[in-house]
């Protein structure tokens, strides 16, 4: 499955669709902010307040989606976590959509408003620092448990990563020579790990909750932004992507984290023989996405030797590495 592409949203079609749905007067400025996934822009008022637009690839989530991710985040602002909420629009709704034509050619975008907060990367370094990224988590998931995301992906192999495997096999992306060897190894992890999951308990969660999502903001502290690829999994999905290395080269770190993280949330420690086929699904997880965006221009010219013999040989050498890995675990 190929995404469908961003080619008719241009600059117009983006100030008139946020002027239009928020009844902004925009000074016509807009910055383009790194994503492969969607379209994320940078934009202020006439008067000089600073706001951000993210477009959601068309045909990525449902609506009902989209709502989920909203409502997650909406949740998690009203018990004061430090998030940036979507913005109501004229409607009093937080996604509203526009549809843009060229000839024969149309597209509709969905996209939401937020207000524009920056920060600095947050790295942790003493074992407060690890203590309160585990706080954060832990309030997170609190928030997290009231719901269920019935639109959302669940994070379980059987869910996610099978039907990624069959995306890449249906795409043809992975060459003839290789492809045996990659989908067999595969495979084999996938059926080893299912069992692993069997009563594990799901929940909202982020999904994406590594350091790089995190940023500190001198004064306020910690703030924990992009929802878009959350999802409905394991509690421990959002601690092990914290991790400076594998669990078990990060056992100091990860007691910290849990220290904080249990003050706000309990914490089931059997879910911790996860971490490594969690890896597995995020690999085959990545490679997925990645195909999805092989034809964007922004991803070729990032990624240029993607998928290239070179560059499924070392795909395979890594999944070699993490049934490895995950085998140790046993």
């Amino acid at each position: 499955m190929q995404t469908r592409t961003f080619d008719l949203l241009t600059p117009h079609v983006v100030l008139g669709a946020v002027e239009s749905a928020y009844g902004l007067s925009l000074d016509g400025t807009l910055s383009v902010y790194p994503s492969y996934v969607n379209r994320v822009y940078g934009l202020a008022t006439d008067g000089g307040a600073p706001y951000v637009a993210k477009f959601y690839r068309p045909g990525r989530w449902s609506e009902e989606a989209i709502l989920e991710e909203h409502r997650f985040v909406l949740d998690c602002a009203g018990e004061e976590l430090p998030v940036v909420p979507p913005l109501a629009d004229r409607d009093g709704a937080t996604l509203a959509s526009v549809t843009a034509d060229e000839g024969d050619r149309e597209e509709t975008f969905d996209f939401a408003l937020y207000p524009r907060k920056g920060g600095r990367s947050f790295d942790a370094e003493s074992d407060e620092d690890w203590v309160r990224l585990g706080a954060l988590v832990g309030r997170l998931h609190a928030v997290g448990a009231r719901l269920q995301a019935a639109h959302r992906l669940a994070c379980v192999p059987e869910a996610s990563t099978a039907a990624f495997l069959e995306e890449l096999e249906e795409a043809g992306v992975v060459p003839a020579k290789h492809a045996g060897e990659f989908f067999g190894l595969a495979r084999e992890a996938l059926s080893g790990i299912v069992p692993l999951f069997t009563g594990v308990g799901l929940q909202r969660i982020h999904g994406d909750c590594h350091r790089g999502n995190i940023l500190d903001r001198p004064g306020e502290g910690l703030l924990l932004i992009d929802f878009d690829d959350m999802m409905s999994g394991p509690a421990v999905q959002d601690l092990w992507l914290l991790l400076p290395d594998r669990a078990g080269a990060s056992r100091r770190e990860l007691e910290l984290i849990l220290e904080g993280y249990e003050d706000f949330f309990p914490f089931a420690r059997d879910s911790l023989r996860l971490i490594e086929p969690l890896r597995l699904m995020r690999l085959i997880y990545y490679l997925a996405w990645s195909s999805r965006q092989r034809d964007d221009r922004r991803f070729r010219e990032s990624n240029p030797g993607w998928g290239g013999e070179a560059f499924w040989i070392k795909e395979i050498e890594d999944l070699r590495d993490q049934l490895a890995a995950i085998a140790e675990e046993d």
